[in-house]
């Protein structure tokens, strides 16, 4: 049997990119830091979210059926620590600008990239949710370097302009 410690520390070494996971719906915004997101097919274009079932925004996500992962640039630290912070989703949303595409859930302007889903299909397994989302809208901005976590610790990938 694998212990939940030795596997945790066997996924410190899969470098994950790092995102801001979005919501609305009568409850307000919410949003959470996620590295657990991955491409499931490009026909329909679908993403796979995982979260785990403690997080107090949970249940809104269940509810709202909707939710924008937000790719985060190399400048998105802070905004990464916000979001997985025990701030609340008030307080959350004063960090970043914001907007929307097509669900209404909150867009980060500058993103590397964010990709605004329906949630089809909800699948729990063990302490988390697998939430299966086809994409219905992408805004795309043009940024040299990604935020990425590796070993418990932030990485910038990517290319540096030198001048």
């Amino acid at each position: 049997m694998i212990e939940a410690t030795d596997f945790k520390n066997a996924m410190s070494s899969l470098t994950s990119a790092v995102n801001v996971v979005t919501t609305v719906g009568k409850s307000g915004y919410h949003g959470f830091t996620a590295s657990a997101v991955c491409s499931v097919t490009d026909t329909p274009p679908t993403l796979l979210v995982c979260m785990n079932k403690s997080s107090r925004s949970h249940a809104h996500f269940v509810e709202n059926k909707i939710l924008t992962v937000n790719v985060l640039g190399a400048q998105h630290q802070q905004l990464s620590n916000v979001f997985a912070s025990k701030m609340s989703s008030e307080e959350r949303f004063k960090y970043g600008k914001w907007t929307e595409l097509e669900t209404g859930a909150p867009v980060l302007e500058d993103a590397l990239v964010s990709f605004d889903c329906q949630i089809e299909q909800i699948q729990e397994v063990g302490t988390h949710t697998i939430f299966i989302c086809p994409i219905v809208a992408i805004q795309h901005n043009h940024q040299e370097q990604s935020l990425v976590y590796f070993n418990r610790a932030y990485h910038e990938v990517g290319q540096v302009e030198i001048a």
